[in-house]
């Protein structure tokens, strides 16, 4: 949150912050007093969105326009896409983003930066093709990254693992629980926090699949990549590889 707070400009620079994804009626009392008082934020409002009427609303695609700093709270994260995508909210912030606005989130927050999105439904206790449901996020991440959180905490591999391995072309991102990635304008990021990163590359593996008669193959895999990074490690997104960047 500190290099959060950093990326966005300072403790001065106007941060918005969306809690969207909350069924909690007071969330944006939350997230604004978050930021004002633990972490001294003196310009941090939050946008009071549920649906895509408020995410159309032309005084709040100002504040998302001009935002140093934009954050995504938790709770589900197909409330956010639902909301803002293709919205004059949505537009701005994929603006600000462009502009060089920094864009991060805790949760379903994290969860909708990919441009693949985990929903959080389907079958976890197995390895099989057709187990994660998965609809389009917001993209902020590049288009062959799809992340997932809680990841470790919640013992959420097999999930990724399902999805890596019937999309073999796509790289899977664990974010535990108290981690967060930075990732960077070259294509790197670098683990934040006091956990760790675990990330799934099946790309160059040879995956197999046997049928099951419920039309959900089991998968396999050989030569898969699992790297686990920690706090101060850094990773190449474009070229895949642990290290420094390119």
């Amino acid at each position: 949150m500190r290099k959060f707070v950093e990326l966005a400009g300072g403790k001065d620079a106007p941060i918005v912050a969306i809690p969207t994804a909350s069924s909690e009626a007071d969330a944006p009392e939350y997230y604004e007093k978050l930021f004002r008082e633990e972490y001294g934020c003196t310009n941090a409002v939050s946008l009071r969105i549920r649906s895509r009427a408020d995410a159309s609303r032309p005084d709040y695609a100002a504040l998302a326009r001009k935002a140093g700093g934009i954050f995504f709270g938790g709770g589900d994260q197909i409330r956010i896409t639902g909301a803002l995508l293709g919205t004059p909210v949505g537009d701005a912030i994929a603006e600000a983003f462009r502009r060089g606005a920094v864009v991060g989130g805790t949760s379903a927050g994290t969860a909708c930066q990919s441009e693949v999105m985990i929903t959080g439904e389907g079958d976890f206790t197995v390895i099989r093709a057709k187990s994660v449901e998965t609809w389009r996020g917001l993209g902020f991440l590049p288009p062959d990254v799809v992340v997932d959180q809680h990841f470790v905490r919640r013992q959420r591999e097999n999930r990724l693992l399902s999805l890596v391995l019937e999309h073999p072309d796509l790289l899977g991102v664990g974010v535990d629980e108290e981690a967060a990635i930075w990732v960077r304008p070259d294509g790197t990021f670098q683990v934040l926090g006091n956990s760790c990163v675990m990330v799934l590359d099946a790309k160059g593996a040879s995956v197999s699949r046997q049928a099951r008669d419920t039309g959900q193959d089991a998968l396999g895999v050989h030569g898969l990549r699992v790297d686990v990074l920690l706090p101060g490690e850094t990773y190449d997104l474009v070229s895949r590889t642990v290290g420094a960047p390119r």
